[in-house]
């Protein structure tokens, strides 16, 4: 998918870009597949903002998409590829020889047309959903499962992929994008390629206005507040924090604070963070 620009008849024009949705064919949901959206603009259920800056944006239909890829022997062909609003990947609508139809993530080269395929016994072919063990080595994959049976759910955002390093015991080794080594049980499913829409990262927003129909309010920095509101705030002109780091609102250690747990479960299955460095 590539990227078009657009004629500067406004400020914030001439600096925007945005896809050219060169791989959309379908331009209509599946309305079977989909449900409603309610806002809860970073609301809990007591009514409490626990997410900053949600609110607002565009309406959206939710599309279902099946992440657990679990239909086996069954082929399916692809009936269009579509545009999802709530995730940076296209996805693609598929209809199974019974007749059911699902969404699945769309990766890099799939059209119309094209068959797919679920289960221990599909070929190691692009789109197909197959467990790790029967993957070779050296391939990449997406839609990863952490668990056997619930769905994929590492490497699913648009243009992104793992690649299989090693399969030892009961275990196969992922290098994830971000360059971190885990291991990953062997019969977890993955889906062959990688996720489309490649480009998204190209795109360049533009004007304000852009983020608010996502539903993205404005962030505002602690240094520009008043002392009462900010831990950052106050001072004669521009000011340092005047603290040891960097803080939230509430005073709490901010920016570069490790906050996963010492003692993580899943501490075990990472053989090398992303930052380099083995687990202890």
């Amino acid at each position: 998918m590539g990227i078009k620009t657009y004629n500067p008849y406004t400020p914030s024009r001439r600096n925007m870009t945005g896809s050219d949705f060169a791989e959309i064919t379908k331009t209509t949901p599946e309305k079977a597949l989909c449900t409603s959206l309610k806002k809860n603009a970073g609301r809990n259920n007591q009514g409490k903002i626990t997410v900053r800056h949600h609110g607002g944006g565009n309406r959206r239909l939710y599309r279902n998409v099946d992440f657990k890829r679990n239909k086996d022997g069954v082929a399916a062909k692809v009936i269009g590829i579509e545009y999802d609003p709530n995730r940076t990947a296209n996805i693609a609508l598929i209809c199974y020889e019974d007749g059911e139809k699902a969404y699945i993530l769309a990766p890099e080269g799939l059209t119309d047309g094209m068959k797919v395929m679920n289960g221990p016994e599909a070929e190691v072919r692009l789109g197909n959903c197959l467990p790790l063990e029967q993957i070779p080595v050296g391939t990449l994959v997406h839609n990863i499962e952490l668990h056997p049976g619930k769905g994929g759910q590492m490497v699913r955002s648009a243009g992104n992929s793992a690649q299989l390093m090693a399969k030892e015991g009961k275990y196969a080794t992922l290098r994830l994008p971000s360059g971190e080594m885990r291991m990953v049980p062997i019969v977890c499913r993955a889906t062959v390629g990688t996720v489309g829409n490649v480009d998204h990262n190209l795109v360049k927003i533009g004007k304000a206005g852009r983020k608010r129909h996502m539903g993205i309010r404005p962030t505002v920095r602690g240094s520009v507040m008043n002392p009462n509101d900010h831990p950052h705030g106050g001072g004669e002109g521009r000011a340092p924090i005047g603290r040891p780091g960097p803080c939230t609102p509430w005073g709490k250690p901010a920016l570069g604070l490790k906050t996963r747990k010492k003692k993580k479960a899943s501490n075990k299955l990472i053989v090398r963070r992303r930052d380099g460095r083995a687990i202890k």
